[in-house]
């Protein structure tokens, strides 16, 4: 019976997908607005360069959309490249550490949820650097709105640790972690549904909390 209703759940979802997306950002936002006032006031007063940190990041049909975050990395860090490397990079600040430990400084992304930039579950936007070297297949990502999680998400939640460790991290993360990341994101494309979206969102929560 929960296969069937699934079932017919995913017929609706390319159209209640979008649906779901602005009610549940919604209600977490109108629920923990308090909550994010607090942790805008904590980062603005623990170090300069203000509350928030955009960057542009490739979206459906590959345009490009204003990625927001907390910022968590002292001003103008991103000169120095846009890869963390390790939970110690000295470019992240101390109330940094712990909005990334629990991956607070993505609450933002709501917005762009609730705006339709972004959708809940999707494949993890990436900066236009390193989508100009996707293949065809790998471009495939860019026929769905990219998401706060999915598969890829869960699997390399600790990627900064992962580069850390690496003495090329950008060569690591070009070779290595993209391509086994967008292997994930079309996975996610094939299989995507209710379901699907539903068993990504509490891995998810899961996986942050373990």
């Amino acid at each position: 019976m929960r296969r069937a209703l699934f079932g017919r759940l995913n017929l609706f979802w390319p159209m209640g997908k979008r649906l779901f997306d602005i009610c549940s950002s919604f209600v977490v936002l109108a629920l923990i607005w308090p909550f994010m006032l607090i942790v805008a006031l904590i980062v603005a007063f623990s170090s300069r360069g203000g509350v928030f940190f955009t960057q542009a990041r490739v979206g459906r049909n590959e345009k490009e959309f204003k990625l927001f975050k907390f910022r968590t990395m002292r001003k103008d860090s991103e000169e120095e490249g846009q890869l963390t490397i390790g939970g110690d990079d000295p470019r992240i600040t101390g109330s940094g550490r712990f909005l990334r430990r629990f991956k607070l400084d993505e609450l933002p992304q709501l917005f762009n949820v609730l705006g339709g930039s972004m959708s809940v579950v999707g494949p993890r936007p990436e900066v236009r650097k390193y989508t100009d070297l996707y293949t065809e297949e790998q471009r495939k990502v860019f026929a769905v709105r990219p998401g706060l999680t999915d598969y890829a998400s869960i699997e390399y939640i600790a990627e900064n640790e992962l580069l850390g460790r690496s003495e090329n991290p950008n060569r690591t993360y070009t070779e290595e972690v993209m391509p086994a990341k967008l292997k994930l994101n079309l996975q996610y494309i094939d299989e995507r549904g209710f379901g699907t979206d539903l068993k990504i969102i509490f891995k998810t929560i899961g996986k942050i909390f373990s």
